[in-house]
C-alpha cells in the first residue's frame, strides 16, 4: 500500500514539475523562442555541415561557410519582405478601386434577387489591408524571432561547433552506461532531423512550385507566397490551408474569377501531388506520432511559443516521445503519442 502512495505521490511530484517547467518556458518565451529556432536552423545546416566535412573541409571551415548560407538567406528573407510592402503600398489604390467595384456588382447583384447586403461588413475580409497584414502577421512571430539576427546565428554557429564533441563530452559523463546512452540520443537525432531534412525538401519543393504557377498566372507578390507555403509546410495538417488563404483573397481583388478558381486549384493540385505522392516517398518511415497526437502538439506548442511553436510541434513532440519512451515510470506517455499500431518498445 505505502508503494501505491510512493508511486503516486512521485506521479503528482513529476506532473508538478512538468507544468512547472512549461509556465517557466512560456514566461521566458523571449529568451526560449530564438534558441528553438536557431536549434531548428542547426538541424537543417547538420547535414551540408556534414557534407562539407566528408569532402576534406575543416570544421571551422564548413562552419563558417554554412553560416554565411544561412545569413544570407535570412537577409533574402528580410529583403522579401521589406520589397512586398514597399510594393503592395503603391498598389492599394488599385486593390481599393477593385473592391469598391467587386462591393457594387455584387451588391447589385443582391438587390435584384431581393437579398440586402451590408456593404461594410460583407466585404470587410477582402479589405486589401486586411489581406497584406493576414499574411504578415503568419510570419511576424518567426520575424519576431529572427530579429535577434546576430543571436541566431551565433547560436546556431556554436551549436555546430559543438555537435562534433558532444558525444565524448556525454561518454565522459555517463561513464560505463554511455553506450547505450549514445545509442538512444543518436536515434533521437537521428530521426529528428530525418524528420526535418525531409520536409525541408518538402516544404521547398512546394514553395517553388507555387511561386511558379502563381508567376505564370499573373498574381501579385507570387514570391512572397511561396515563401509563405515553404515556411508554413512545416506546420501540419493546416499549413498548407493557412499559406493559400492570403494568396486567394488578394487572387479576388486582382484577377477574374475564372482566373480565382485557376489559383485555388494551383493550391489544391499542388499540395496533393506533393503532401500524396512525393513526401510519402522522401519521408519513408513516419514521425511516430498519432494523428491526434500531432494535431494537440501542433495546438499546445503553438500557445507556448506562437508560429515558432507551431513550426517547431512535430520535432518538440518527437523529443517528448522518445524522452519518455526511455523512462519505464513515463512510457505510457510514449503510448499515448505513438499511432494505436506502433510499439514504443520497437
Amino acid at each position: 500500500m505505502s508503494s501505491e502512495k510512493t508511486a503516486f505521490r512521485d506521479g503528482v511530484l513529476t506532473l508538478a514539475g512538468i507544468a512547472l517547467l512549461l509556465a517557466l518556458m512560456r514566461q521566458s518565451s523571449a529568451i526560449v523562442v530564438p534558441f528553438l529556432l536557431s536549434l531548428f536552423i542547426a538541424i537543417i545546416a547538420a547535414t551540408p555541415f556534414g557534407w562539407l566535412k566528408k569532402r576534406g573541409l575543416s570544421t571551422v571551415a564548413s562552419v563558417f561557410i554554412v553560416v554565411i548560407a544561412i545569413a544570407v538567406s535570412i537577409t533574402l528573407f528580410a529583403i522579401l519582405l521589406g520589397n512586398t510592402a514597399t510594393q503592395f503600398e503603391a498598389a492599394m489604390p488599385l486593390y481599393q478601386a477593385r473592391l469598391d467595384e467587386l462591393t457594387a456588382t455584387v451588391t447589385t447583384w443582391a438587390a435584384t434577387k431581393g437579398i440586402r447586403l451590408d456593404d461594410a461588413g460583407i466585404f470587410n475580409s477582402l479589405d486589401p489591408a486586411a489581406v497584406m497584414n493576414f499574411g504578415n502577421n503568419l510570419v511576424a512571430g518567426i520575424g519576431g524571432a529572427l530579429s535577434n539576427y546576430f543571436l541566431v546565428l551565433f547560436t546556431v554557429m556554436f551549436m555546430l561547433f559543438e555537435a562534433a564533441g558532444f558525444p565524448r563530452k556525454l561518454a565522459s559523463i555517463q561513464g560505463h552506461d554511455s553506450e547505450s546512452t549514445l545509442l538512444r540520443l543518436a536515434e533521437v537525432v537521428e530521426s529528428i532531423n530525418r524528420y526535418v531534412v525531409a520536409k525541408a525538401i518538402v516544404s521547398l519543393a512546394t514553395g517553388l512550385l507555387i511561386w511558379l504557377a502563381l508567376e505564370l498566372i499573373g498574381l501579385d507578390f507570387a514570391p512572397l507566397w511561396g515563401f509563405m507555403a515553404f515556411l508554413l509546410n512545416f506546420v501540419p495538417n493546416i499549413g498548407s490551408l493557412i499559406a493559400a488563404v492570403p494568396a486567394v483573397l488578394l487572387a479576388i481583388l486582382q484577377l477574374e474569377p475564372a482566373m480565382v478558381l485557376v489559383v485555388i486549384g494551383v493550391y489544391i493540385l499542388i499540395n496533393t501531388v506533393v503532401g500524396s505522392i512525393i513526401e510519402p516517398t522522401i519521408m519513408g518511415q513516419r514521425v511516430g506520432l498519432s494523428t491526434l497526437a500531432v494535431f494537440l502538439s501542433l495546438v499546445f506548442w503553438g500557445w507556448m511559443f506562437g508560429a515558432v511553436g507551431m513550426l517547431l510541434s512535430v520535432p518538440l513532440s518527437m523529443v517528448i516521445k522518445f524522452a519518455a519512451q526511455a523512462n519505464p515510470q513515463t512510457q505510457w506517455i510514449a503510448v499515448l503519442l505513438a499511432p494505436a499500431q506502433t510499439q514504443t518498445d520497437s
